[in-house]
């Protein structure tokens, strides 16, 4: 297996139509069944990446910043950002289309995490994630300070281990 792969390669977009199965009284889609795409255009992504089969470990904070209406097309697309041992952080935007309308809105970003498992479901390592563009990169340098959180966060991780959170803080 390659021990680098460019981010790049890891880019999964998947498209919906909204139907009335997808979503609540009020007619938009529900909250769970957009956070099961994002799941599973995550780990697509990340099993792009890893040529490996995927779980995933964590999901950050996931905002609803915009109903998305019955009839909607929604568009997922997915990045690993960077990849750790057996780990991968994967960013995952959502917007959501009203074609007739020529209506487009982002409704949500989140960043997943996936962790590679080989047949026995046991931890495996993945290719170290190479950034390329300045967005890329960007991502990639604010993913160690988004885990370290996130490690803290689950009992993981001592708050004053956590050197790339405590950089943050200081004055400069």
């Amino acid at each position: 297996m390659a021990k680098t792969k460019p981010v790049s390669e890891s880019l999964t977009t998947m498209t919906e139509m909204i139907f009335p199965n997808d979503t609540n009284t009020l007619g938009n889609l529900m909250g769970g069944n957009l956070m099961r795409m994002m799941d599973v255009v995550g780990a697509i992504c990340a099993q792009k990446h890893s040529n490996r089969i995927v779980v995933t470990a964590s999901v950050d904070n996931v905002s609803f910043k915009e109903a998305i209406p019955l009839g909607s097309v929604v568009t997922l697309q997915a990045k690993v950002t960077r990849s750790f041992n057996s780990s991968m952080e994967v960013v995952i935007d959502v917007w959501a289309e009203n074609i007739p309308a020529k209506e487009r809105v982002t409704t949500n970003k989140a960043f997943f995490t996936f962790v590679a498992v080989d047949q026995s479901g046991r931890p495996i390592d993945v290719p170290q994630a190479i950034p390329e563009t300045d967005e890329e990169k960007s991502l990639y340098e604010g993913a160690l300070r988004r885990r370290q959180l996130r490690l803290v966060l689950g009992g993981r991780m001592k708050a004053h281990e956590a050197v790339e959170l405590k950089s943050i803080f200081e004055d400069k």
